[in-house]
């Protein structure tokens, strides 16, 4: 049997292709990530996905539309980018950029913070008001009635500034005491804290303003009493006041007091309630002098003279040149100052180190 070959047909045509099955699918080829395994990617030809894959889209049921008409459907729109921030924004997370700008901050936004806390409180208006009347007010008095005897003998006419002084010490001291420990109280040291984690920054602001408020009420208060003694009693004293007792009765005192009023700033911090730390720094001040006056024994003595030498009440009339004739030792000159002060020092070095430990 013989195979007889036939010639070649014409070739077969091409099957037309498939009709989409539903009109306008939208297929999205998406673009694997460096990693090699792709990643879903949202329909959406506005959304981020459009950057991760090419979105086509077939109309298989639409006739062929004119070259130059517009398409039956809306272009889509370019992605958004992302306004550039300004030099002084910081991101605060990784991929995300903060609104608001960051500043870094110092002691002077803390120090602002205090300044608006203590001149917004009533307890401020009150203590340092009630000082100044006091201070005034029984400084005028005492000259007023002093000025009508015939001499004073050798007694400065600035000392009789001390007894209005020793009251005004007694509204120095809760204010101190009330510039920490309110804050405790009412929990705003939670907020306080917060906003400024620094320990040592926040008590150092604390201080710095209660000592720049205190000291510059403290030495006007002094140097208004101190014209108004000398004008009055300088007459009859037969003290030359030089410029050393001018600048302890003035500068010295609004110094030894705004100090005294730290160290009651820093057993606020302490003790971190008011009613406890003022009794306390009360006591301070009015305990010793008190035993000392109760001490009749003679194996006392040295107990004795040492307390009524080293009081407050004591220290003050140094600080107005002057000593109490019954007392033998204790300090003299600036001394008084310089004690004050390292007391001060060693109080607020305890409040950082408890704050650091127990305020966490």
């Amino acid at each position: 049997m013989m195979l007889q070959a036939q010639p070649p047909g014409p070739a077969p045509a091409p099957a037309p292709p498939a009709p989409a099955k539903e009109a306008g699918t939208m297929l999205l080829q998406a673009q694997p990530p460096a990693g090699g395994h792709p990643e879903p990617t949202p329909l959406s030809a506005h959304g981020p996905g459009r950057e991760a894959g090419t979105m086509l889209l077939t109309a298989a049921a639409q006739p062929p539309v004119p070259p130059h008409a517009a398409p039956p459907y809306a272009t889509p729109a370019p992605p958004q980018q992302s306004p550039v921030p300004p030099a002084n924004w910081q991101a605060a997370a990784p991929g995300y950029i903060s609104p608001l700008p960051v500043r870094p901050t110092h002691l002077g936004h803390a120090l602002a913070a205090e300044w608006t806390k203590i001149r917004s409180v009533r307890s401020t208006v009150w203590t340092l008001g009630v000082m100044t009347v006091l201070v005034l007010g029984i400084g005028v008095l005492v000259a007023t009635s002093v000025g009508s005897m015939s001499t004073v003998g050798d007694t400065s006419p600035l000392f009789f500034g001390l007894f209005g002084m020793l009251l005004g010490v007694l509204c120095v001291l809760p204010l101190g005491v009330l510039v920490t420990s309110s804050e405790y109280g009412t929990g705003l040291i939670r907020t306080t804290l917060a906003a400024c984690p620094d320990r040592g920054r926040v008590l150092a602001a604390k201080a710095l303003v209660f000592f720049a408020l205190t000291f510059a009420v403290t030495t006007v208060v002094t140097g208004l009493v101190a014209l108004t003694d000398n004008a009055m009693i300088g007459g009859i004293s037969r003290v030359e006041v030089g410029a050393g007792e001018w600048l302890r009765s003035t500068v010295g005192i609004g110094l030894y007091v705004s100090f005294l009023g730290l160290l009651a700033l820093a057993v606020g911090s302490l003790i971190r309630h008011s009613a406890g730390a003022v009794t306390i720094m009360i006591g301070m001040v009015l305990l010793p002098f008190v035993l000392s006056m109760f001490m009749f024994a003679d194996s006392l003595e040295g107990v004795r003279n040492f307390l009524m030498g080293y009081s407050i009440p004591n220290q003050l009339t140094v600080m107005y040149g002057n000593k109490f004739p019954f007392v033998e030792g204790g300090p003299s000159g600036w001394q008084p100052l310089w004690i004050v002060m390292g007391l001060a020092a060693v109080a607020l070095g305890a409040a950082y180190a408890t704050m650091r430990q127990r305020d966490v």
